[in-house]
């Protein structure tokens, strides 16, 4: 049996009805990250920049709709402090990606450990509908990972394998 240490994610709800993200089973390795549009916006990328789009009560939820391709960061209520020497890794639910439609663009998206603002999640909607965001949706997911800081040094690389001519990965 190994020593593991318990690390801690120092989080800092920024409304009172903020819940902690949760993994959904004892064996997830990703804890799910849910929308917080209650009374809020999401930003929306337009050709011009970034604009402002409240979210606004339908049905009796708060929720943001997005046009079909539109892109746009969602708020997640919180901010989280991580250990030092470790990222979260924001990556879409399979569930929301094949039901929904609802994309991670730059996924897995990386949120470093001195990051000091609210969390937020990259979305896009791939369908060919109008998507509704509703404030409480599970969105996204986030798996936490250690990192190593390495240094660089300029030198010579010799080729080392036949794989010359490729891409860097397999």
């Amino acid at each position: 049996m190994s020593d593991l240490t318990t690390l801690t994610i120092r989080f800092h709800p920024l409304h009172d009805d903020v819940a902690v993200p949760r993994r959904a089973t004892e064996g997830s390795a990703g804890y799910d990250l849910a929308a917080y549009l209650r009374g809020g916006e999401a930003r929306v990328a337009t050709a011009g920049g970034v604009t402002p789009r409240p979210a606004a009560v339908s049905d009796g939820e708060w929720r943001v709709t997005l046009e079909p391709g539109e892109r746009a960061l969602i708020p997640l209520g919180f901010k989280a402090q991580l250990p030092s020497g470790f990222e979260a890794q924001v990556r879409p639910r399979s569930g929301t990606s094949f039901r929904k439609g609802l994309e991670i663009p730059n996924a897995p998206g990386t949120i470093d450990a001195d990051f000091p603002d609210e969390w937020m999640v990259i979305v896009r909607n791939g369908t060919d509908a109008p998507m509704h965001i509703t404030h409480g949706e599970r969105i996204a997911q986030v798996v936490f990972a250690r990192y190593a800081v390495l240094e660089w040094e300029r030198a010579e690389v010799a080729v080392s394998t036949d794989r010359v001519g490729g891409f860097g990965s397999t």
